[in-house]
Protein backbone atom coordinates (compact mmCIF):
# COMPACT_ATOMS: atom_id res chain seq x y z
CA UNK A 1 0.00 0.00 0.00
CA UNK A 2 1.18 3.69 -0.92
CA UNK A 3 -0.88 5.29 1.82
CA UNK A 4 2.27 6.22 3.97
CA UNK A 5 1.59 8.57 6.88
CA UNK A 6 1.52 12.32 5.55
CA UNK A 7 4.84 14.28 6.74
CA UNK A 8 3.35 17.15 7.91
CA UNK A 9 -0.15 18.88 9.15
CA UNK A 10 0.08 21.31 6.15
CA UNK A 11 -0.89 19.62 2.77
CA UNK A 12 -0.54 21.68 -0.36
CA UNK A 13 -2.42 20.46 -3.36
CA UNK A 14 -0.45 21.47 -6.23
CA UNK A 15 -0.63 21.09 -10.16
CA UNK A 16 3.01 19.94 -11.31
CA UNK A 17 2.15 20.86 -15.74
CA UNK A 18 0.18 23.66 -16.91
CA UNK A 19 -3.04 23.63 -15.02
CA UNK A 20 -6.41 21.12 -15.48
CA UNK A 21 -4.72 18.63 -13.71
CA UNK A 22 -7.22 17.38 -11.48
CA UNK A 23 -6.70 18.96 -8.05
CA UNK A 24 -10.08 19.41 -6.93
CA UNK A 25 -10.49 16.00 -6.59
CA UNK A 26 -7.63 15.54 -4.68
CA UNK A 27 -9.15 17.42 -1.30
CA UNK A 28 -11.78 15.15 -0.74
CA UNK A 29 -9.52 11.81 -0.90
CA UNK A 30 -6.92 13.63 1.75
CA UNK A 31 -10.24 14.36 3.86
CA UNK A 32 -11.71 10.80 3.76
CA UNK A 33 -8.19 9.60 4.62
CA UNK A 34 -7.52 11.69 7.41
CA UNK A 35 -11.04 11.64 9.00
CA UNK A 36 -10.86 9.24 11.45
CA UNK A 37 -7.20 10.14 12.63
CA UNK A 38 -6.38 13.11 15.29
CA UNK A 39 -5.07 14.96 11.99
CA UNK A 40 -8.37 15.07 10.80
CA UNK A 41 -8.78 17.84 8.13
CA UNK A 42 -10.40 20.99 9.58
CA UNK A 43 -9.76 23.66 7.29
CA UNK A 44 -8.92 24.35 3.11
CA UNK A 45 -7.80 27.18 2.03
CA UNK A 46 -7.81 28.63 -1.54
CA UNK A 47 -3.86 30.13 -1.77
CA UNK A 48 -3.79 31.78 -4.84
CA UNK A 49 -5.47 33.43 -7.85
CA UNK A 50 -8.98 34.09 -7.89
CA UNK A 51 -11.82 33.17 -9.95
CA UNK A 52 -9.83 32.12 -13.06
CA UNK A 53 -8.71 28.28 -11.69
CA UNK A 54 -11.83 26.03 -11.85
CA UNK A 55 -11.92 23.09 -9.85
CA UNK A 56 -14.16 20.06 -10.12
CA UNK A 57 -14.81 18.15 -6.25
CA UNK A 58 -17.29 15.57 -5.98
CA UNK A 59 -18.60 16.34 -9.46
CA UNK A 60 -18.88 20.27 -8.14
CA UNK A 61 -17.94 22.75 -10.59
CA UNK A 62 -16.10 25.77 -8.37
CA UNK A 63 -14.43 28.89 -9.35
CA UNK A 64 -13.29 30.71 -6.43
CA UNK A 65 -14.93 28.70 -3.22
CA UNK A 66 -12.52 26.37 -2.20
CA UNK A 67 -13.05 22.70 -3.03
CA UNK A 68 -13.49 21.75 0.84
CA UNK A 69 -17.29 23.06 0.04
CA UNK A 70 -17.93 19.16 -0.95
CA UNK A 71 -16.93 17.59 2.54
CA UNK A 72 -19.06 19.13 5.59
CA UNK A 73 -16.79 17.55 7.68
CA UNK A 74 -14.08 20.35 7.10
CA UNK A 75 -14.98 23.25 9.75
CA UNK A 76 -13.32 26.12 7.87
CA UNK A 77 -13.54 27.10 3.89
CA UNK A 78 -10.91 29.52 3.74
CA UNK A 79 -9.66 32.53 1.17
CA UNK A 80 -6.33 33.59 1.63
CA UNK A 81 -4.32 36.62 1.55
CA UNK A 82 -2.65 35.51 -1.99
CA UNK A 83 -6.43 35.65 -3.35
CA UNK A 84 -7.84 38.14 -5.33
CA UNK A 85 -11.80 37.83 -5.21
CA UNK A 86 -15.16 39.19 -6.60
CA UNK A 87 -17.82 39.62 -3.71
CA UNK A 88 -20.15 39.30 -6.41
CA UNK A 89 -18.63 36.22 -7.50
CA UNK A 90 -18.33 34.93 -4.08
CA UNK A 91 -22.22 35.26 -3.61
CA UNK A 92 -22.94 34.01 -7.00
CA UNK A 93 -21.03 30.54 -6.13
CA UNK A 94 -22.63 30.46 -2.01
CA UNK A 95 -26.06 30.96 -3.12
CA UNK A 96 -26.63 28.16 -5.96
CA UNK A 97 -24.77 26.11 -3.24
CA UNK A 98 -26.92 26.74 -0.15
CA UNK A 99 -30.13 26.04 -1.89
CA UNK A 100 -28.35 22.63 -2.60
CA UNK A 101 -27.82 22.04 1.30
CA UNK A 102 -24.15 22.70 1.21
CA UNK A 103 -23.04 24.98 4.42
CA UNK A 104 -21.42 27.24 2.71
CA UNK A 105 -21.59 31.01 5.02
CA UNK A 106 -21.40 29.42 8.41
CA UNK A 107 -17.54 27.76 7.07
CA UNK A 108 -16.24 30.54 4.65
CA UNK A 109 -13.68 32.81 6.34
CA UNK A 110 -12.49 35.35 4.13
CA UNK A 111 -8.99 37.31 5.41
CA UNK A 112 -8.71 40.47 5.62
CA UNK A 113 -6.07 41.02 3.58
CA UNK A 114 -7.32 39.03 0.66
CA UNK A 115 -7.72 41.52 -1.98
CA UNK A 116 -10.96 42.93 -3.88
CA UNK A 117 -11.85 42.40 -7.25
CA UNK A 118 -14.43 44.20 -9.16
CA UNK A 119 -15.28 45.47 -12.18
CA UNK A 120 -12.43 47.59 -13.25
CA UNK A 121 -10.19 44.47 -13.37
CA UNK A 122 -12.64 43.10 -15.99
CA UNK A 123 -12.26 45.88 -17.88
CA UNK A 124 -8.91 46.15 -17.84
CA UNK A 125 -8.29 42.76 -18.32
CA UNK A 126 -10.44 42.60 -21.78
CA UNK A 127 -8.53 45.89 -22.51
CA UNK A 128 -5.48 44.40 -22.14
CA UNK A 129 -6.29 41.62 -24.40
CA UNK A 130 -7.26 44.15 -27.12
CA UNK A 131 -4.16 46.02 -27.06
CA UNK A 132 -2.34 42.88 -27.58
CA UNK A 133 -4.00 42.07 -30.45
CA UNK A 134 -4.78 44.74 -32.46
CA UNK A 135 -2.25 47.60 -31.29
CA UNK A 136 1.07 45.10 -30.90
CA UNK A 137 -0.95 42.86 -33.82
CA UNK A 138 0.26 39.43 -31.50
CA UNK A 139 -1.18 36.48 -31.03
CA UNK A 140 -4.35 36.70 -28.44
CA UNK A 141 -3.03 34.98 -25.01
CA UNK A 142 -6.08 33.82 -23.91
CA UNK A 143 -6.93 35.06 -20.53
CA UNK A 144 -9.83 34.32 -18.48
CA UNK A 145 -11.42 37.62 -18.50
CA UNK A 146 -11.72 37.46 -14.92
CA UNK A 147 -9.92 40.65 -14.04
CA UNK A 148 -7.12 38.31 -11.84
CA UNK A 149 -3.96 39.94 -13.36
CA UNK A 150 -5.24 43.46 -13.10
CA UNK A 151 -5.95 42.95 -9.60
CA UNK A 152 -2.52 41.85 -8.71
CA UNK A 153 -1.34 44.86 -10.47
CA UNK A 154 -3.13 46.69 -7.75
CA UNK A 155 -1.08 45.18 -5.19
CA UNK A 156 2.12 45.54 -6.86
CA UNK A 157 1.38 48.84 -7.40
CA UNK A 158 -0.14 49.84 -4.71
CA UNK A 159 -3.49 50.57 -4.80
CA UNK A 160 -5.22 47.85 -2.68
CA UNK A 161 -8.18 47.34 -1.82
CA UNK A 162 -8.63 44.56 0.69
CA UNK A 163 -11.92 42.48 2.03
CA UNK A 164 -11.24 44.70 5.80
CA UNK A 165 -12.46 47.66 3.70
CA UNK A 166 -15.90 46.14 3.94
CA UNK A 167 -15.71 46.45 7.85
CA UNK A 168 -14.69 50.52 7.46
CA UNK A 169 -16.82 53.24 6.49
CA UNK A 170 -18.80 52.78 3.08
CA UNK A 171 -17.84 56.27 2.34
CA UNK A 172 -14.14 55.23 2.69
CA UNK A 173 -14.41 52.56 0.11
CA UNK A 174 -16.11 54.79 -2.08
CA UNK A 175 -13.43 56.68 -2.30
CA UNK A 176 -11.05 54.13 -3.16
CA UNK A 177 -13.44 52.46 -5.45
CA UNK A 178 -13.83 56.21 -7.63
CA UNK A 179 -9.86 56.26 -7.65
CA UNK A 180 -9.79 52.80 -9.08
CA UNK A 181 -12.35 53.35 -11.40
CA UNK A 182 -10.38 57.03 -12.71
CA UNK A 183 -7.35 54.51 -13.05
CA UNK A 184 -8.84 52.36 -14.80
CA UNK A 185 -10.81 54.24 -17.42
CA UNK A 186 -7.52 56.74 -18.32
CA UNK A 187 -5.56 53.15 -18.68
CA UNK A 188 -7.82 51.57 -21.34
CA UNK A 189 -8.66 55.15 -23.29
CA UNK A 190 -4.61 56.13 -23.55
CA UNK A 191 -2.68 53.26 -22.71
CA UNK A 192 -4.86 50.45 -24.20
CA UNK A 193 -6.50 53.00 -26.86
CA UNK A 194 -9.47 50.38 -27.20
CA UNK A 195 -12.59 52.38 -29.43
CA UNK A 196 -15.66 53.59 -27.79
CA UNK A 197 -17.47 51.26 -29.91
CA UNK A 198 -14.90 48.22 -28.11
CA UNK A 199 -15.26 49.65 -24.87
CA UNK A 200 -18.64 49.69 -24.77
CA UNK A 201 -18.93 45.89 -26.10
CA UNK A 202 -17.20 44.73 -23.19
CA UNK A 203 -20.13 45.36 -21.09
CA UNK A 204 -22.08 43.19 -23.31
CA UNK A 205 -19.35 40.83 -23.43
CA UNK A 206 -19.51 40.72 -19.88
CA UNK A 207 -23.55 40.47 -19.43
CA UNK A 208 -23.49 37.45 -21.58
CA UNK A 209 -20.78 35.16 -20.42
CA UNK A 210 -22.15 35.62 -17.02
CA UNK A 211 -25.69 34.65 -17.74
CA UNK A 212 -24.20 32.15 -20.09
CA UNK A 213 -22.29 31.03 -16.67
CA UNK A 214 -24.84 31.57 -14.40
CA UNK A 215 -28.12 30.16 -16.64
CA UNK A 216 -28.81 27.25 -14.08
CA UNK A 217 -28.95 29.70 -11.18
CA UNK A 218 -31.28 32.13 -13.40
CA UNK A 219 -33.61 28.86 -14.05
CA UNK A 220 -34.06 27.84 -10.67
CA UNK A 221 -35.07 31.74 -9.59
CA UNK A 222 -32.02 31.81 -7.31
CA UNK A 223 -31.06 35.02 -9.73
CA UNK A 224 -32.47 36.76 -12.10
CA UNK A 225 -30.36 37.92 -15.76
CA UNK A 226 -30.31 41.52 -13.71
CA UNK A 227 -28.01 40.32 -11.43
CA UNK A 228 -25.54 39.62 -14.18
CA UNK A 229 -26.14 43.04 -16.31
CA UNK A 230 -23.13 44.64 -16.55
CA UNK A 231 -24.33 46.94 -18.59
CA UNK A 232 -26.41 49.23 -15.97
CA UNK A 233 -22.50 50.22 -14.66
CA UNK A 234 -21.83 51.87 -18.76
CA UNK A 235 -22.43 55.52 -18.31
CA UNK A 236 -23.93 57.63 -20.35
CA UNK A 237 -20.39 59.44 -21.95
CA UNK A 238 -17.76 57.38 -23.51
CA UNK A 239 -15.59 55.24 -21.92
CA UNK A 240 -17.99 56.05 -18.56
CA UNK A 241 -18.74 54.28 -15.62
CA UNK A 242 -21.79 54.93 -13.94
CA UNK A 243 -20.04 55.19 -10.62
CA UNK A 244 -22.99 55.53 -8.49
CA UNK A 245 -24.42 52.03 -9.40
CA UNK A 246 -21.17 50.85 -9.39
CA UNK A 247 -20.62 51.55 -5.66
CA UNK A 248 -23.68 50.48 -4.46
CA UNK A 249 -23.86 47.30 -5.58
CA UNK A 250 -19.93 46.36 -4.89
CA UNK A 251 -20.37 47.77 -1.21
CA UNK A 252 -23.77 45.70 -1.07
CA UNK A 253 -21.85 42.68 -1.76
CA UNK A 254 -18.64 43.34 0.13
CA UNK A 255 -19.89 44.56 3.60
CA UNK A 256 -22.93 41.54 3.50
CA UNK A 257 -19.57 39.36 4.19
CA UNK A 258 -18.78 41.56 7.16
CA UNK A 259 -19.29 37.92 9.52
CA UNK A 260 -16.82 36.81 7.46
CA UNK A 261 -14.45 38.48 7.01
CA UNK A 262 -12.19 37.32 10.01
CA UNK A 263 -7.52 37.00 10.35
CA UNK A 264 -7.21 33.55 8.52
CA UNK A 265 -3.54 33.65 9.78
CA UNK A 266 -5.03 33.36 13.55
CA UNK A 267 -7.47 30.02 12.44
CA UNK A 268 -4.77 28.51 10.79
CA UNK A 269 -2.07 28.53 13.91
CA UNK A 270 -5.33 27.77 15.83
CA UNK A 271 -5.66 24.68 13.91
CA UNK A 272 -2.04 23.38 13.43
CA UNK A 273 -2.20 23.74 17.38
CA UNK A 274 -5.07 21.55 17.98
CA UNK A 275 -3.46 18.98 15.58
CA UNK A 276 -5.49 19.38 13.22
CA UNK A 277 -4.29 19.12 8.90
CA UNK A 278 -4.95 22.09 6.79
CA UNK A 279 -4.95 21.84 2.88
CA UNK A 280 -3.71 24.42 0.72
CA UNK A 281 -5.70 24.66 -2.65
CA UNK A 282 -3.51 26.25 -5.36
CA UNK A 283 -4.59 27.54 -8.96
CA UNK A 284 -3.10 26.75 -11.77
CA UNK A 285 0.27 25.06 -11.43
CA UNK A 286 4.48 25.34 -11.07
CA UNK A 287 4.78 26.03 -14.80
CA UNK A 288 2.32 28.91 -14.77
CA UNK A 289 3.47 30.81 -11.65
CA UNK A 290 4.05 34.31 -12.06
CA UNK A 291 8.45 33.56 -11.83
CA UNK A 292 8.81 29.88 -12.72
CA UNK A 293 6.38 30.06 -16.01
CA UNK A 294 6.95 31.63 -19.48
CA UNK A 295 5.37 35.39 -20.47
CA UNK A 296 2.92 35.81 -21.69
CA UNK A 297 1.28 32.78 -20.65
CA UNK A 298 1.88 32.71 -16.90
CA UNK A 299 -0.79 33.67 -14.20
CA UNK A 300 -0.23 36.28 -12.12
CA UNK A 301 0.70 34.89 -8.66
CA UNK A 302 2.95 32.44 -7.23
CA UNK A 303 1.20 28.88 -7.94
CA UNK A 304 3.54 26.81 -5.81
CA UNK A 305 4.06 25.33 -2.45
CA UNK A 306 5.94 28.49 -1.00
CA UNK A 307 3.00 30.78 -1.11
CA UNK A 308 1.04 28.74 1.14
CA UNK A 309 2.68 30.63 4.04
CA UNK A 310 2.43 34.18 2.14
CA UNK A 311 -1.50 33.62 1.76
CA UNK A 312 -1.46 31.89 5.52
CA UNK A 313 0.43 34.49 6.95
CA UNK A 314 1.92 31.99 9.43
CA UNK A 315 5.25 30.61 10.01
CA UNK A 316 7.50 28.84 7.37
CA UNK A 317 7.58 24.83 8.50
CA UNK A 318 7.21 21.47 6.94
CA UNK A 319 4.28 21.07 4.44
CA UNK A 320 3.43 17.86 2.50
CA UNK A 321 3.02 19.01 -0.93
CA UNK A 322 0.92 16.79 -3.40
CA UNK A 323 1.64 16.96 -6.85
CA UNK A 324 -0.75 16.09 -9.21
CA UNK A 325 -0.44 15.39 -13.01
CA UNK A 326 -2.44 13.77 -15.93
CA UNK A 327 -1.11 10.59 -17.95
CA UNK A 328 -0.66 12.87 -20.81
CA UNK A 329 -0.61 16.90 -21.35
CA UNK A 330 -2.77 19.56 -21.67
CA UNK A 331 -1.97 23.43 -22.16
CA UNK A 332 -4.59 26.20 -23.35
CA UNK A 333 -3.17 29.88 -24.67
CA UNK A 334 0.00 30.01 -26.87
CA UNK A 335 2.37 28.03 -24.87
CA UNK A 336 5.43 26.41 -26.35
CA UNK A 337 4.44 22.99 -27.03
CA UNK A 338 6.87 20.42 -27.24
CA UNK A 339 5.14 17.36 -26.74
CA UNK A 340 1.49 18.16 -28.55
CA UNK A 341 0.22 15.70 -30.47
CA UNK A 342 -0.52 16.21 -34.56
CA UNK A 343 -3.95 17.27 -34.76
CA UNK A 344 -5.16 14.15 -37.17
CA UNK A 345 -3.50 12.00 -34.67
CA UNK A 346 -6.65 9.43 -33.52
CA UNK A 347 -5.61 9.89 -29.53
CA UNK A 348 -5.60 13.45 -30.27
CA UNK A 349 -9.11 13.36 -31.83
CA UNK A 350 -10.40 10.87 -28.85
CA UNK A 351 -8.69 13.49 -26.27
CA UNK A 352 -9.90 16.48 -27.47
CA UNK A 353 -13.31 15.54 -26.89
CA UNK A 354 -13.37 15.69 -22.90
CA UNK A 355 -10.12 18.55 -22.95
CA UNK A 356 -12.36 21.69 -22.16
CA UNK A 357 -11.51 24.20 -19.58
CA UNK A 358 -13.16 24.61 -16.49
CA UNK A 359 -13.25 27.90 -16.13
CA UNK A 360 -13.45 29.38 -19.78
CA UNK A 361 -15.04 26.30 -21.37
CA UNK A 362 -11.76 27.00 -23.66
CA UNK A 363 -10.68 23.67 -25.89
CA UNK A 364 -7.36 22.70 -24.89
CA UNK A 365 -4.42 21.42 -26.85
CA UNK A 366 -3.22 17.78 -25.94
CA UNK A 367 0.09 16.50 -26.03
CA UNK A 368 1.79 13.21 -25.06
CA UNK A 369 3.08 13.04 -21.20
CA UNK A 370 6.34 15.35 -20.37
CA UNK A 371 8.22 13.46 -17.50
CA UNK A 372 10.68 16.77 -18.21
CA UNK A 373 8.28 19.28 -17.00
CA UNK A 374 6.89 17.28 -13.87
CA UNK A 375 10.96 16.15 -12.92
CA UNK A 376 11.71 19.54 -13.66
CA UNK A 377 9.11 20.73 -10.79
CA UNK A 378 10.24 18.06 -8.49
CA UNK A 379 13.78 18.57 -8.53
CA UNK A 380 13.29 22.23 -7.96
CA UNK A 381 9.64 22.26 -6.49
CA UNK A 382 10.13 19.08 -4.47
CA UNK A 383 7.17 17.14 -3.80
CA UNK A 384 6.59 14.16 -1.04
CA UNK A 385 3.39 12.67 -3.05
CA UNK A 386 1.98 12.45 -6.51
CA UNK A 387 -1.70 11.87 -8.34
CA UNK A 388 -2.05 10.70 -11.64
CA UNK A 389 -5.47 11.41 -13.00
CA UNK A 390 -6.99 9.77 -16.39
CA UNK A 391 -5.13 7.19 -16.81
CA UNK A 392 -8.27 5.57 -18.13
CA UNK A 393 -8.19 7.87 -21.02
CA UNK A 394 -5.55 6.65 -23.12
CA UNK A 395 -7.66 2.98 -23.54
CA UNK A 396 -7.62 2.02 -26.86
CA UNK A 397 -10.58 3.23 -28.61
CA UNK A 398 -11.96 3.51 -32.14
CA UNK A 399 -9.09 4.05 -34.88
CA UNK A 400 -6.72 4.78 -31.96
CA UNK A 401 -4.38 1.02 -31.49
CA UNK A 402 -1.09 2.73 -31.24
CA UNK A 403 1.90 3.08 -28.84
CA UNK A 404 1.78 6.11 -25.89
CA UNK A 405 4.57 8.26 -26.06
CA UNK A 406 6.96 9.77 -22.68
CA UNK A 407 8.98 12.47 -23.35
CA UNK A 408 12.07 11.93 -20.78
CA UNK A 409 14.34 15.14 -22.66
CA UNK A 410 14.87 17.28 -24.74
CA UNK A 411 17.52 17.61 -28.19
CA UNK A 412 18.62 20.80 -29.77
CA UNK A 413 19.42 20.72 -33.69
CA UNK A 414 23.13 19.83 -32.65
CA UNK A 415 22.02 16.79 -30.91
CA UNK A 416 22.65 18.29 -27.59
CA UNK A 417 20.60 16.60 -24.81
CA UNK A 418 18.16 18.70 -22.39
CA UNK A 419 17.14 16.53 -18.81
CA UNK A 420 15.67 19.83 -17.66
CA UNK A 421 13.40 23.18 -18.89
CA UNK A 422 15.73 25.30 -20.21
CA UNK A 423 14.73 28.95 -18.37
CA UNK A 424 15.44 30.89 -21.52
CA UNK A 425 12.28 30.54 -23.25
CA UNK A 426 14.40 31.51 -26.71
CA UNK A 427 16.28 27.87 -25.94
CA UNK A 428 13.24 25.77 -25.25
CA UNK A 429 11.23 27.04 -28.05
CA UNK A 430 13.52 25.84 -30.65
CA UNK A 431 14.04 22.07 -29.12
CA UNK A 432 12.16 19.19 -30.12
CA UNK A 433 10.73 15.78 -27.53
CA UNK A 434 13.03 12.67 -27.08
CA UNK A 435 10.29 9.52 -26.52
CA UNK A 436 10.53 6.86 -24.90
CA UNK A 437 7.81 4.37 -26.90
CA UNK A 438 5.23 1.82 -24.28
CA UNK A 439 2.28 -0.24 -25.55
CA UNK A 440 -1.05 0.91 -25.10
CA UNK A 441 -4.37 -1.41 -23.80
CA UNK A 442 -7.57 -2.39 -25.01
CA UNK A 443 -9.41 -2.84 -21.63
CA UNK A 444 -11.44 -1.10 -19.59
CA UNK A 445 -9.69 0.14 -16.50
CA UNK A 446 -12.07 2.61 -15.39
CA UNK A 447 -13.87 -0.15 -12.76
CA UNK A 448 -10.35 -1.27 -11.41
CA UNK A 449 -9.38 -0.65 -7.88
CA UNK A 450 -5.95 -2.62 -7.52
CA UNK A 451 -3.42 -1.52 -9.28
CA UNK A 452 -2.81 -5.47 -9.78
CA UNK A 453 -5.84 -5.78 -11.63
CA UNK A 454 -4.94 -3.38 -14.01
CA UNK A 455 -3.70 -4.80 -17.78
CA UNK A 456 -0.05 -5.76 -17.60
CA UNK A 457 0.52 -2.72 -20.34
CA UNK A 458 -1.14 -0.17 -18.55
CA UNK A 459 0.87 -1.28 -15.27
CA UNK A 460 4.03 -0.71 -16.82
CA UNK A 461 2.90 3.10 -18.47
CA UNK A 462 1.94 4.14 -14.91
CA UNK A 463 5.66 2.89 -13.85
CA UNK A 464 7.39 4.42 -17.08
CA UNK A 465 5.43 7.61 -16.27
CA UNK A 466 7.12 7.45 -12.38
CA UNK A 467 10.45 6.73 -13.76
CA UNK A 468 10.79 9.43 -15.56
CA UNK A 469 9.80 12.07 -14.13
CA UNK A 470 12.73 10.43 -11.39
CA UNK A 471 15.31 10.22 -13.77
CA UNK A 472 14.79 13.86 -14.81
CA UNK A 473 14.84 15.01 -11.47
CA UNK A 474 18.09 13.56 -9.82
CA UNK A 475 19.75 11.12 -12.58
CA UNK A 476 21.51 8.09 -11.05
CA UNK A 477 21.69 9.90 -7.73
CA UNK A 478 18.40 8.52 -6.06
CA UNK A 479 17.50 10.07 -2.83
CA UNK A 480 17.06 7.85 -0.43
CA UNK A 481 12.75 9.11 0.31
CA UNK A 482 11.12 9.05 -3.23
CA UNK A 483 8.00 10.84 -4.03
CA UNK A 484 5.08 8.10 -3.60
CA UNK A 485 2.60 7.58 -6.67
CA UNK A 486 -0.70 7.78 -3.97
CA UNK A 487 -3.30 7.68 -6.00
CA UNK A 488 -4.29 7.18 -9.27
CA UNK A 489 -7.63 7.95 -11.29
CA UNK A 490 -8.89 5.53 -13.59
CA UNK A 491 -12.33 8.13 -14.14
CA UNK A 492 -14.32 11.26 -13.39
CA UNK A 493 -15.85 9.94 -10.32
CA UNK A 494 -14.43 10.09 -7.07
CA UNK A 495 -14.56 6.25 -6.26
CA UNK A 496 -12.18 5.70 -9.72
CA UNK A 497 -9.17 5.78 -7.64
CA UNK A 498 -6.45 3.11 -7.09
CA UNK A 499 -4.90 3.97 -4.09
CA UNK A 500 -2.63 1.06 -3.20
CA UNK A 501 0.44 1.42 -5.94
CA UNK A 502 2.92 -0.38 -5.19
CA UNK A 503 6.15 1.64 -3.92
CA UNK A 504 8.33 3.70 -6.03
CA UNK A 505 11.06 1.96 -6.58
CA UNK A 506 8.77 -1.26 -7.23
CA UNK A 507 7.68 0.93 -10.06
CA UNK A 508 11.14 1.65 -11.43
CA UNK A 509 12.14 -1.82 -11.66
CA UNK A 510 8.67 -2.60 -12.85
Amino acid sequence: MSLIPFSSQLIADVGISFGDEGKGRLIPEVVEELLHTPASVSTVLKVNGGANSGHTAGGIKLNLLPAGVVESSVKYLCLGAGVVADPRKIWWETLPLEKRNFSILSRLRIDERTLVSDLTHRLLDLAWEDYRVNVLKEEPRGSTGRGITPAYQDEVGQWQVYYADFLDTRENYARKLAQRVARAQSIIRHVCQVSEATWNSFFDKLTAAEQRANSEAIEQGIFTKEDFDFTRFRGEAPFAINLEALTETYWKAGSSLAANIAEVREIILGELGAGHSIIGEFGQSYWLDKRNGFSPNQTASHTYTPEIFESAGVPVQRVHTFGVAKAYDTKVGTHTFLTQMDEAHPLSVILKKIEFGTSTGRQRMVGWYDAVEKGDALRYGGYQDLMINKLDALTYAGEWKGDLLICSAYEDSNGRRYTHVPRNEAIRRTLRPVYTAHPGWSEDVSGVRHFKDLPVNAQRYVAAMVRSLIQVAYGDKLPAQLPNLRYLGVGPLPSQLIKDVPSTAELIKL
